[in-house]
Order: C-alpha cells, then structure tokens, then sequence
C-alpha cells in the first residue's frame, strides 16, 4: 500500500540575495575579524584544525594595519612589488578588453578584484615549482616578470605567438615561468597538478605543485578525485578554490556553497583546509607560505578557500547585468585589494597618493608599449603562425603519416 506523503515533494533552486535591479545584500555573510583567527603550527592535524574550513583569515584592517598572528611581516620592497604588479596586471586587463571591443582579438577574460591571489601566490612559489591555472591567473606571470608582448602575441594568436595558435586566447603557457597550459575545462587542472605533485614526490625532487579552480568546478568529479590521490599518497600540492561568487552566470550557491564552505570540502577527505580573504595581499601571502611549508616538508596538501568577487565580466561573451546587480562589485564588503595594500603601504609611511598615480601611469605606459610591439606584428587573423608548426612538436620521433602530410602541404 502507498504510504502518502504529508504533503507534496517540492525542490529547491538556490538562489542569489540579488539580482539586476536590487540592492546588493551581503548581510549573510560571516566574516571574522581582521587578526581574530588563530594561527596553527604547520604540523597540525586536519582533525584539529578542521574549524578553519569556516573561519576567514584576515590580515588588514580597515584602517590598512597589518594585525593578528596571520600578520608575515613582510617588508617594504616586497609590498610594493606586489602592488605594482597587482597595477601592472589591472592596466593588462583594460587594454585587452578594449582590444577585445575593437575586433583584435576573439576573446578575453579579465581578473578584476583578484589580483592579489594570482599575484601573491606567484611572488612566493618559484618558477621551478609547478602552477597549473585558470583563466584568471594572469597575474602568476606578470608577478613573475613574463613579457607582456609574449602574452599578447598568445592573445593574438599571430606569427610570434609562443605556443603556436594551439590554444584559445589568454590559455597561456609557459614552462620557464612556472605554468601550466590552461584547460578551459578547468576541473582538469586539479588531477593534473596533483599527479605533477606526485610524480616530483616519487622522483624525490624538491618542487611542488599549485592549481587553481573556481566555486563551480568544485562541483566536478575531477575536484573530487584529486583531493582522494592528493590525501592518500600526500601530494606536496596546493589547492585553491578561488571563489568568486560566480561561475559564468550561475552563482555559488549551485556549486553548493549556501550549504557550507568551499574550504569545508577537505574534511572528508583527510585534508587541512584554509578560508581566506583573497583580496588581502597579506591574508593570502601568509596562507600559502603556511601550505607551502607543509608541501615541502612532506605533510601533504593544503585546500585553501579564497573568499573573493568577480568584479568584471566572466568573459567578453558575458552580460553579468542580466544576472546580477549592477553596482554588487563597489558593495563588496572586502573591498579591493590593490586600494588595500595602497592604503597598508601608506599607513606604513612607505607609499604614497603621488606615488600611485606615478605607478598606474607606469603600468600604463608598458602596457601600451607592448601592445604597439605586438600589434606591429598583428592582431587577429592579421598574421598566424606559420603552417609548418603544424608538423612540429608532435611526436617524438615522425609518424610516416605525418611525413606525408608535411610532404603534401609542402613545408
């Protein structure tokens, strides 16, 4: 006999605090205290340490003061390379997207709001070690020092593009700087970079690995079966979640995020986990160093949740004004992270308003500099690499196919 049910099944949508036309609202966000979360030792378990999968590290004040035992003391010099790569990365973004509205190239993704976890994450970690990115790290390479005109090139897809047309715009790639290849199914960046991390562990090298991932490809098998390889052979890897509270148009909460914390998905698995303001420089700077750490001295991987807002376009295929409301970015309520550093840097008596300008208009001028260098060789469709690429790279030793085929093409 059918038992009835006392009242009719129904399903939940989840959906966001606001859309186009409403007020932001971010009132239900917990967000600890600048300095109010402890710092464990590097040798913690994750069992007793699993309550900071729902803190939030936080270094900066709202008065720019560095606070709390998160605080890495990090000198001067380094602050202000940081920030000017942060500016630097900004200025990249605003050509190209402007490049991308005057038909030069196809595509482009910016990383605004950001720029402190690309950047931060690349001053710390070596060239040597391994990151594997999304589309929104560009800063990992322009902290590095990578030419700018190579990654427009790469944008470009023209006849002096580093990786030869074989990948969509901004997929850069580049093994001297640290990074790997995107994916644009980017779920598969976490397995890859976890058995980069086992393969360096198993040949005894000292390099570890980093990746990146939004809010919504946590929601991927892939996520899931690199955080059971990374916590059964303790891979000396990285794990960030950056979430940014919306994928391409869909936001966190389908991803899962209204039910618990990103970080909070290590739990399960065995694995330490952080929850991090990602637009503090010095929150993010203090959290990697804590998992890098750990990686290196053979403790395993770290997931670390950076808490953070996609101020811009998912994509230039993206309208986020039918989805979202418009003026939600300015509401954040953790702010921008390169006015927070400039502020920290100028609380210190070591920057100043002048001093900013003189920077951004700096950034500017490279900026524009490279893009006359890269133009001159051609935007979109003005100029490709050559046909003969093609045959290159691509096996080891030639396939009789692949000769023939050179043979035909004539080149």
């Amino acid at each position: 006999m059918k038992k009835p049910n006392t009242q009719p099944l129904s399903l939940r949508v989840p959906e966001p605090s606001g859309r186009p036309g409403d007020k932001p609202d971010f009132s239900h966000l917990k967000l600890d205290a600048p300095g109010a979360v402890e710092r464990p030792a590097v040798s913690t378990t994750p069992f007793d340490m699993r309550d900071h999968a729902f803190r939030l590290v936080r270094v900066l004040d709202d008065d720019g003061h560095a606070v709390g035992p998160w605080n890495p003391k990090l000198d001067a010099e380094t602050l202000r390379r940081g920030l000017k790569a942060m500016i630097l990365t900004r200025a990249f973004d605003d050509r190209m997207h402007r490049a991308h509205r005057q038909g030069k190239t196809s595509f482009y993704m910016k990383c605004t709001g950001e720029e402190a976890i690309a950047v931060a994450q690349g001053m710390i970690l070596s060239r040597e070690d391994m990151g594997f990115p999304t589309y929104r790290q560009q800063g990992l390479l322009i902290a590095r020092g990578y030419p700018l005109v190579d990654m427009m090139n790469q944008i470009y897809s023209n006849a002096s593009d580093p990786i030869k047309g074989r990948q969509l715009p901004i997929m850069y790639s580049s093994r001297e700087y640290g990074f790997f290849t995107i994916s644009g199914n980017l779920g598969t960046q976490v397995p890859q970079a976890v058995g980069w991390a086992m393969a360096s562990a198993y040949k005894g090298d000292d390099r570890i690995a980093i990746s990146w991932i939004g809010d919504g490809a946590t929601a991927e098998g892939d996520f899931h079966n690199a955080l059971t390889f990374a916590a059964v052979y303790r891979a000396p890897v990285i794990l960030n979640v950056v979430n940014n509270q919306w994928a391409i148009s869909s936001f966190m909460g389908i991803a899962g995020g209204l039910e618990t914390t990103f970080a909070s998905k290590a739990i399960g698995y065995g694995l330490p986990a952080l929850r991090v303001d990602g637009n503090d420089f010095l929150a993010v700077w203090a959290a990697t160093q804590w998992a890098e750490e750990r990686a290196r001295t053979n403790q395993g991987a770290t997931v670390i949740e950076l808490f953070t807002y996609r101020g811009a376009p998912h994509s230039t295929s993206d309208d986020p004004s039918r989805y979202r409301p418009g003026d939600e970015h300015e509401k954040w309520p953790l702010g921008d992270p390169v006015a927070r550093l400039k502020q920290h840097l100028i609380a210190l008596g070591e920057w100043s308003d002048e001093q900013q300008e003189a920077a951004e208009k700096d950034a500017v001028e490279q900026v524009r500099a490279a893009g006359k260098e890269a133009e001159a060789i051609g935007t979109l469709g003005q100029s490709r690499p050559s046909v003969k690429t093609m045959f290159e790279e691509v096996y080891a030793t030639e396939d009789w196919r692949l000769v023939e085929q050179r043979r035909e093409v004539g080149v």
